[in-house]
């Protein structure tokens, strides 16, 4: 028997099967774990090239840590050296941490696979009714592009030229609560499309509003898209005649004049962006303005 709480330990190399003491011989500090009615777990353990094989006795064994056992339902005592690290009866199983360390050297051992990162689900643009000027394929492209919190519910069309007429004054009448961000498509005379997405509503001011979620994009066919720079917060500003889209030295990254049947696009400071249309200057066949349902 080891004294209580020692085990002898043999390099792991070493066949010699006597029971004396070797000058390899290494006495480390164990505490060894017995189940409740007596009978005796056993187990492996290693520290650098030195391997311990133990087994406890079947006899009931005292306790000499206190907390280990109650954590473990078990009884903890010392035990005797062995030579080998003998197996569990068939029908036992042995508790979680009393058995050997799984390693490439030992089969029938697995560690739990690594838990999968969480894939987040792609930002979706939901339109609630078809749009007469992106398809659904360009549609899904430009989603992506969208802050996440406008695309957490549908958009519903607020302002369309096909059904409430050419009118700037009118889309600022439709154009949603403040608060609450907007989608500007165009197709000009070209089948050219491309828009903005507007941080807030669309409405008349005496100067720039927005944020730097706001940015300009076009498909031509691909699409593009040009975000903030930080060069400068003209973001948007729109009064009777006029509603501007980005800007910088007296050029707009997108304009439309106040009977909505011209605009322009020109590259500007807010943006960086290319011209978005064939043209610097066009002509508009469709508008629509989405807002969040």
């Amino acid at each position: 028997m080891a004294e209580a709480g020692l085990v002898e330990a043999s390099p792991a190399f070493s066949s010699s099967s006597s029971s004396s003491r070797s000058p390899h011989t290494l006495e480390l500090p164990c505490a060894v774990v017995a189940r409740p009615d007596g009978t005796a777990w056993h187990g492996m353990a290693r520290q650098g090239s030195w391997e311990l094989g133990w087994r406890l006795s079947p006899a009931p064994i005292p306790v000499v840590f206190g907390l280990l056992g109650p954590a473990l339902g078990c009884r903890v005592g010392p035990g005797t050296l062995t030579s080998t690290c003998p197996q569990p009866e068939e029908d036992e199983e042995l508790p979680v941490g009393c058995g050997e360390p799984a390693g490439a050297e030992q089969p029938g051992w697995e560690r739990a696979p690594a838990a999968a990162p969480a894939l987040e689900e792609p930002c979706r643009l939901v339109l609630s009714t078809p749009s007469s000027i992106l398809r659904d394929e360009e549609i899904q492209e430009l989603g992506p592009h969208l802050p996440p919190r406008a695309t957490q519910q549908p958009w519903r069309l607020l302002y369309c030229t096909g059904r409430d007429g050419f009118s700037l004054r009118s889309l600022y009448r439709r154009g949603g609560p403040p608060g609450s961000p907007a989608l500007l498509l165009i197709r000009d005379t070209e089948a050219q499309a491309f828009g903005a997405f507007c941080a807030t509503a669309i409405r008349r001011s005496n100067g720039f509003y927005g944020t730097g979620e706001t940015f300009l994009f076009s498909f031509s066919p691909e699409l593009k898209v040009f975000r903030w720079t930080g060069r400068n917060n003209f973001f948007m500003k729109g009064d009777v005649d006029l509603l501007m889209v980005g800007g910088g030295s007296g050029r707009f990254g997108l304009w439309l004049d106040g009977d909505l049947h011209h605009g322009g696009s020109h590259p500007c400071e807010t943006f960086d962006n290319e011209t978005l249309s064939p043209r610097e200057e066009f002509c508009v066949q469709d508008l629509e303005v989405w807002g969040l349902a």
